[in-house]
């Protein structure tokens, strides 16, 4: 025979003494209704229990009537199956509870409150970079289109001497309740769109928008190290807000251009050095570019295609700080084109002093070969 779960004590569900009075019952009741709202947890369903949890515990406890016979009797005294009043579900409505929690907040809530503020939106700008920039850090200025609070009206949307009423629909609340059947819908209200306040005689520059929309210079400072897809966040230069709101911020995302000498990988460069053969083979020393100048390379005589050497200490140094990376040089043994007679010759004559099977002079070719040759053996039956 299965058990009914055992409800927790609806105090402790909420972290409050039994003689909470009622202003600091609707403070414990935010702060848990703002950690566990869905909206902010996706699609957690503990989250989401526990808000069905302490929103079930503020219905009852912010009810004096109900919350005597809880005190009286317990869940006996509030369950519904039991003649002793509303559980969850009864109550105050949930855009009741929304409004109580995120009012105070945002501005929004009863009947007789002020217009909601709204924070503006935030804004986003790609800029295109060189490396060296990326590398070294530079300042820009860049222009943006953006709405900016209506110098004429102060924001208000309202005309020069006139100022904004109350919406008679909403009362000021900027929303209005509908009812279906055994639930309550607050929605914005269709009106006032949501400002609790209708303007009748419009701000002829923004036309009782508040805002006008503008081209904004702004300098830019880059730090060195940045990379492609790094943001850099200007706070309050996003689009104004409505209704005094605060603004909204500026995204500036990096997009750094391609490079014909270097690749980044990291905080390490890349650099491709095409050298002769005869460099290859005997060694030599090259001069390299780097993003602060050249530098001497020294190749070591039989070095091979694709080594790879590396110089400390000449990549980018990081934005959030740390060691500097390194530039890899990757060296590529370039072969000789448009020759003469007389080069080819040459070359015959020397490709045909190091040929031979027993050759020491190609150890990666005779690997190789046999290789081969033992692979041919394999497959013989």
């Amino acid at each position: 025979m299965a058990t009914e779960t055992m409800k927790r004590d609806y105090y402790e569900i909420l972290s409050v003494s039994r003689d909470v009075n009622e202003v600091e019952l609707k403070k414990a009741y935010r702060r848990l209704a703002m950690k566990h709202h869905p909206d902010r947890n996706g699609d957690n369903p503990e989250s989401e229990e526990k808000f069905k949890e302490a929103k079930e515990a503020y219905d009852v406890l912010s009810d004096a009537q109900k919350r005597a016979a809880y005190d009286q009797y317990g869940h006996a005294g509030v369950d519904p199956s039991a003649g002793g009043g509303a559980g969850f579900g009864g109550g105050a409505s949930f855009s009741d509870i929304f409004g109580d929690v995120f009012g105070d907040i945002f501005g929004g809530g009863r009947a007789g409150g002020q217009s909601r503020a709204y924070r503006g939106s935030d804004l986003r700008y790609n800029m295109e970079l060189s490396l060296e920039d990326a590398v070294f850090g530079t300042s820009v200025k860049i222009k943006i289109p953006t709405l900016v609070t209506c110098k004429t009206c102060s924001g208000s949307g309202a005309k020069k001497g006139s100022e904004a009423t109350t919406c008679n629909t909403c009362g000021g609340t900027g929303q209005v309740r509908m009812q279906q059947g055994f639930f309550s819908v607050q929605q914005t209200c269709p009106h006032c769109h949501g400002s609790g306040k209708v303007i009748s005689d419009p701000c002829t520059d923004c036309h009782g928008q508040g805002r006008v929309e503008e081209r904004k210079t702004l300098s830019v400072k880059i730090p060195p190290g940045v990379d492609n897809g790094d943001r850099i966040r200007l706070g309050g230069e996003g689009e104004a807000g409505e209704n005094g709101g605060p603004p909204g911020d500026l995204y500036v995302q990096i997009h750094v251009k391609p490079h014909h000498i270097f690749q980044r990988d990291d905080n390490n460069l890349i650099c491709q050095v095409p050298i002769s053969i005869g460099t290859a083979a005997l060694g030599g020393e090259l001069e390299v570019p780097t993003l602060n100048g050249r530098i001497k390379l020294k190749v070591p005589q039989e070095t091979q295609s694709g080594k790879v050497f590396r110089l400390r200490g000449k990549g980018v140094a990081p934005v959030r700080g740390g060691a500097t990376g390194d530039l890899l040089c990757q060296v590529s043994v370039e072969t000789p084109v448009n020759l003469t007679e007389k080069q080819k010759n040459l070359l015959k004559e020397f490709e045909e002093s190091i040929s031979g099977e027993n050759s020491k002079n190609s150890p990666q070719s005779r690997s190789w070969m046999d290789g081969v040759k033992k692979f041919f053996e394999d497959m013989k039956f």
